[in-house]
């Protein structure tokens, strides 16, 4: 395969266009339903035979894992997406390695881009990983930044289009499968509703679902909005059009489909924790919320992970509404596809890869 001369990295889904947006699900799916006899032990031996394995398209590379900031689902998603590709993944943390001590974020993208073939990159500030990619000699993925989260909104996505039945009304469209075949079940255009602080995870969310089809009511406060490198992307897009945002949570949560939100208190705001659950009072997600706000009587509900109670209750949580695991669980789907299109094959068109 010849490669490309400019080197491909991915710092969010304004990035892409809908079209490779909707590959990189597709290809997710197909990921997800190869591996199966792989990740479930008891899957029958008539389903095993008419399984095919996953690509090997990082058989003898290895990614780095350049992670400043904890996490759980990112780096198990990352280190077990490797090993199904046939690589190897190297974790390494805040203390393992010369960054930001005695070594410049230059450098170390040099050193690292010389023996790895990706760098999946989790960070503070998103100049951090803006400099990486602008010096790495192989593709950088943004595992989060200040501000961006792509692969947490393509995992979202994902969990949607498998459960697309609970918003379709009858039966699927003609011509697609549903969560069980590899192409994402065609989902209607949905009313999501995001109830919380405007951080990464809503970023990516406001550049990816205006065009997509869906709609987006937002409330926050309003000293926590987007900031203006973001809006920027929005209105280039032209995703602002569909999106409202106001103040009040039981506006924003009307007519919703599904209802979103995430910590209030991110990794490094410790400090503004008092201000900021006064400022949040009221933006808990429960029952009482969205039937007084007058969301869709069957809406669902989603959560990146960590959740503390402050965000959103038990009953939610924890009930029949909440998608919140599946969700979690296609974080190792949607980065596996990540790892080959833009590791493995430096292409994330995946024009060639049957989904």
């Amino acid at each position: 395969m010849v490669l490309p001369t400019k080197v491909p990295h991915l710092m969010t889904l304004a990035d892409l266009s809908v079209p490779q947006i909707t590959r990189i699900l597709q290809h997710s799916l197909s990921l997800k339903q190869r591996s199966e006899h792989l990740v479930k032990p008891f899957v029958s031996e008539t389903r095993q035979k008419n399984l095919q394995k996953p690509t090997a398209s990082l058989a003898g590379k290895s990614i780095a894992l350049l992670f400043s900031k904890r996490s759980t689902r990112t780096r198990l998603a990352a280190e077990t997406s490797a090993h199904l590709l046939g690589g190897s993944a190297l974790f390494l943390g805040r203390e393992d390695i010369q960054l930001g001590v005695n070594e410049s974020s230059r450098d170390t993208a040099r050193v690292i881009g010389g023996m790895c073939e990706g760098i999946f990159a989790r960070v503070g500030e998103h100049e951090e990983i803006e400099e990486l990619a602008r010096y790495s000699p192989v593709p950088v993925l943004n595992a989060l930044s200040s501000l961006w989260h792509p692969t947490q909104i393509l995992a979202d996505l994902l969990t949607l289009h498998e459960h697309a039945h609970l918003f379709n009304a009858g039966e699927p469209k003609a011509g697609h499968s549903t969560s069980k075949g590899t192409t994402p079940a065609v989902l209607p255009s949905l009313t999501v509703a995001y109830v919380g602080d405007s951080a990464n995870v809503l970023h990516d969310m406001l550049v990816t679902y205006p065009r997509l089809g869906h709609r987006l009511r937002i409330a926050s406060p309003p000293q926590y909005r987007a900031p203006k490198p973001v809006w920027d992307r929005v209105q280039e897009l032209g995703c602002d059009k569909g999106i409202w945002w106001g103040e009040n949570p039981r506006e924003a949560v009307q007519g919703a489909d599904v209802v979103v939100t995430d910590t209030w208190i991110s990794m490094g705001q410790e400090a503004e924790k008092t201000q900021r659950l006064k400022a949040f009072e009221g933006y808990q997600v429960t029952e009482a919320l969205c039937k007084e706000g007058g969301a869709n009587p069957d809406w669902k509900f989603l959560h990146c992970l960590p959740r503390k109670p402050d965000e959103v209750d038990d009953e939610v949580f924890y009930g029949p509404r909440s998608l919140v695991f599946p969700e979690a669980d296609n974080r190792k789907w949607t980065i596996m596809a990540l790892f080959d299109l833009l590791f493995g094959r430096w292409d994330l068109d995946a024009k060639s890869v049957k989904a």
